[in-house]
């Protein structure tokens, strides 16, 4: 694939700002159904992050479309700050459609979980309800490593490498993810 001009950028097709929810979601699915005839198809994000569950779910309508309809292009175009589920919503855009603007920031982090358990009952339901959180928590992490994998194939950047930094939040610069192979271009 060729690299895209900047010209190619405007206006993009799909324009997205604010907090990776449900909201965001129902923009996206109205903005991008609109784009339904367009061959190059340019979605544009500012977020500093949100729901990791819903950047899947963006992410995986990008995806499908991409595999469905092959000479269609879909490019992802991060301004100033995409940050956690937007890396994640970036990860399923193929390496060379991601570009980002001039001193934009990706952040990548390990998922968070903020639960109570509460341990009241019966022995055996006192186990179940552990393992049943347990499983949660590992299920999750595979979730993530999976994003991770998709984020960094194609780049220099190793799994070890995410899993070192993602707890302590990894902000990483436009041109060091251009730098790293992360992102096609700088615009």
């Amino acid at each position: 694939m060729d690299t895209l001009p900047a010209s190619a950028f405007s206006p993009p097709s799909v324009l997205l700002s604010g907090p990776v929810d449900y909201d965001m979601y129902r923009d996206f699915r109205r903005q991008f159904e609109q784009a339904s005839e367009k061959t190059l198809v340019v979605v544009e994000l500012s977020t500093l992050g949100g729901d990791p569950e819903v950047a899947r779910m963006m992410g995986e309508d990008i995806r499908y479309h991409s595999d469905l309809s092959p000479e269609r292009r879909f490019v992802f175009l991060g301004k100033a700050a995409i940050y956690s589920a937007g890396t994640t919503f970036m990860s399923f855009f193929a390496r060379p459609n991601r570009y980002l603007t001039r001193g934009t920031r990706l952040m990548i982090h390990e998922r968070k979980l903020s639960k109570e358990l509460q341990i009241n009952g019966p022995l055996t339901t006192c186990v179940a309800t552990v393992k049943a959180t347990l499983h949660e928590i590992e299920s999750s992490i595979v979730i993530q490593n999976e994003g991770f994998e998709n984020l960094i194939r194609g780049s220099t950047v190793s799994i070890e490498d995410v899993l070192q930094r993602a707890p302590y939040n990894w902000y990483i610069e436009a041109n060091e993810a251009k730098q790293l192979g992360l992102i096609e271009a700088v615009l």
